[in-house]
């Protein structure tokens, strides 16, 4: 008998025991799932940041501590985790952030914003660029960055993808370290921004970076809020340099009710909903890594704690 621990926050428990269970028995696992295991008989835990379970040192036969988000920066430093830790990567995780990333994207290459803004009876036309004609670059090109690049190359824009260490996609213009940022920014019409947070990515968009990019240029930020220097956006949406801004994510969420970002006409404030961890999905990838530690092979998407991702 296999004995998982859920520790996600409790509010998620009702949603996970089913297709959990569900996941398990479909993979062959004999597995005792539950929220109340005794620490030291504890197999595998299945994980949240925002679980209660913050001290991992009572966990002492724990084979690897699976994370329920994609995320992992809330916890990849804790000093009591020495366990394996594997971060989320899966179809309705990946699905859902090429989704709503492809829509804001094709928003704002249409300029749907204008259509909405002239509805006062007059006959204003403006015809759109072609998508060939659009320069699109991916800041991160992960699981999720690379393929909202891939579904964005597909439907024909000029996609450049960019990540700290060197990648190769199909019909992918793909770029690398620091000069590597800077060449996917210069003339850049739209950034989707899908870089994880560490110490290295903060502010990866700042004064300096942003008037490298086309005039009007549009950002859309569906990864994570600290990538932003909030006030050289707000300076640059200003002055025109950037046209539009839509934001899933922010340093402090909710996003605060005084913050400029609510208010300004040229942003767009979504709540953290770009991609959400379904159950159904996660649960066949929590179920494959046990089987597949189980079976002695190496567990998927496993974090590298230097990197912090």
């Amino acid at each position: 008998m296999i004995n998982v621990l859920f520790a996600g926050h409790p509010t998620r428990w009702p949603e996970y025991q089913i297709p959990l269970r569900d996941a398990f028995a479909k993979a062959g696992l004999s597995v005792d799932l539950r929220t109340d295991h005794a620490a030291d008989q504890v197999d595998y835990i299945v994980y949240a940041p925002n679980s209660p379970l913050q001290d991992f040192t009572p966990y002492t036969r724990t084979k690897a501590v699976l994370n329920l988000w994609a995320g992992v920066e809330a916890i990849v430093g804790n000093p009591t985790l020495t366990q394996p830790l594997a971060r989320m990567v899966d179809f309705g995780l990946r699905q859902g952030m090429v989704e709503w990333v492809t829509g804001h994207v094709l928003r704002h290459h249409l300029d749907i914003d204008f259509d909405l803004e002239h509805q006062d009876g007059s006959w204003t036309r403006h015809i759109p660029k072609l998508a060939r004609d659009r320069k699109v670059t991916v800041l991160g090109m992960g699981e999720l960055g690379s393929a909202c690049a891939t579904a964005l190359a597909t439907l024909g824009f000029d996609v450049t993808g960019y990540s700290r260490s060197p990648k190769s996609h199909p019909g992918i213009r793909c770029l690398h370290g620091a000069d590597g940022l800077d060449q996917a920014l210069t003339g850049a019409e739209i950034v989707v921004l899908l870089l994880p947070k560490t110490p290295a990515t903060e502010n990866t968009l700042n004064a300096r970076t942003l008037s490298l990019l086309a005039p009007g240029a549009a950002i859309i930020n569906p990864g994570r809020g600290p990538l932003i220097d909030d006030d050289a956006l707000l300076a640059a949406l200003k002055t025109g340099q950037v046209s539009r801004a839509t934001l899933d994510v922010f340093r402090i969420e909710p996003l605060p009710k005084d913050h400029p970002y609510w208010a300004h006409p040229r942003v767009t404030v979504t709540p953290h909903i770009a991609s959400e961890t379904r159950p159904e999905t996660a649960s066949e990838v929590i179920a494959e890594n046990v089987r597949r530690s189980e079976a002695g092979q190496p567990l998927l998407y496993l974090v590298d704690r230097a990197l912090g991702y």
